[in-house]
């Protein structure tokens, strides 16, 4: 194996800095594929002297695909964005770079490609990045027919930019919104109306993924002959409301605020301004999403079926959101 040669497309982002690790461990060397690999020199110590590589590559460029898979046994693509601006469009990473490089790795021979999509791509989503995705996996399928999907839900660990998104907003905002679609409902005492449910089923529905298993999932899918031309969609081990996420992150980072349920068209709104920021938290196409729950259909197999048992959220939050706690207020046990 110490000889087997992956390349990783988008391998300094979240989830690539750990396929990365997970790969060095099993000994593969590995080509990490990036814009700026002098930016991706912290991936280096990961695995032992030079086996980690990082170079610079464009997918936006055939040639310059068509090098960085020379000679690889295993193609991992991880490129993605959330928000389509320039050239760095949801057309461009998501459907263009993606056939270009399923392409290129079928022309180079390579044994494996293991295409990372999302949970939720669909052609008749009403999202423009669940449309993409979807294309690219379409295009993916073309080219390289034996190419392995992946297809996780939202994505947790250390570095996430969910949980931690809503733990850096606790500690600067007293309320925490939950936007719901099914608000103002009766709630029941039994059989009899007792009051108002303000917060509905919560908002939207997740089954978050720990970023260690998508990580296995990777690598079995490299691995396994029975991943050869399927499609997995990864979630964790419990379902979640957005109210419940929002009560997870508050409880890890030792904070006290406020949850309020705001209706969909708040989300609007807010997003139709946010949209305009260098980094922006919330797009208007972000709010398409979470109209529609994030969640596993059990169409497709899963975690399981990979051989790996899913980490709960419950477990790993405590481990980085601990970062927000602020240690001039005495905290109670949670």
């Amino acid at each position: 194996m110490a000889n087997r040669l992956a390349v990783v497309f988008g391998g300094s982002g979240f989830i690539g800095r750990h396929v990365v690790q997970h790969l060095a461990r099993q000994g593969w060397r590995v080509r990490v594929a990036v814009r700026d690999a002098e930016g991706a020199a912290f991936l280096k110590p990961l695995g032992e002297v030079g086996q980690v590589v990082p170079v610079h590559a464009n997918v936006g460029n055939d040639a310059s695909v068509a090098t960085m898979v020379q000679g690889a046994d295993l193609v991992v693509n991880l490129v993605g964005v959330l928000v389509s601006r320039g050239k760095r469009s949801f057309k461009a990473l998501h459907e263009e770079a993606a056939a270009r490089v399923a392409k290129a790795a079928a022309a180079a021979g390579v044994s494996r490609l293991v295409h990372v999509s999302a949970l939720g791509a669909s052609a008749t989503s009403a999202s423009a990045y669940a449309r993409s995705k979807a294309a690219g996996e379409e295009a993916v399928r073309a080219a390289f027919p034996t190419a392995t999907i992946l297809r996780p839900s939202v994505v947790f660990g250390p570095e996430d930019h969910f949980f931690n998104r809503f733990a850096a907003l606790a500690t600067v905002s007293p309320v925490l919104p939950v936007f719901v679609t099914d608000g103002l409902r009766p709630r029941f005492c039994g059989k009899i109306p007792c009051g108002i449910d303000l917060f509905g089923s919560g908002g939207t529905k997740f089954q978050p993924v720990y970023v260690g298993d998508v990580a296995q999932a990777v690598l079995a899918a490299a691995e396994r002959a029975d991943a050869l031309g399927k499609t997995f969609e990864l979630g964790g081990p419990t379902v979640y409301s957005m109210k419940r996420i929002l009560e997870m992150t508050l409880a890890a980072s030792g904070r006290k605020r406020l949850i309020v349920p705001k209706p969909m068209i708040a989300a609007k709104l807010l997003a139709a301004v946010l949209q305009f920021l260098p980094k922006p938290p919330l797009t208007p196409d972000q709010v398409k999403l979470l109209a529609v729950d994030n969640v596993p259909d059990g169409t497709a197999p899963g975690l399981a079926a990979l051989g790996i048992t899913p980490t709960a959220a419950e477990v790993v939050l405590p481990t980085y959101l601990s970062r927000y706690i602020n240690p001039y207020v005495h905290q109670q046990p949670v």
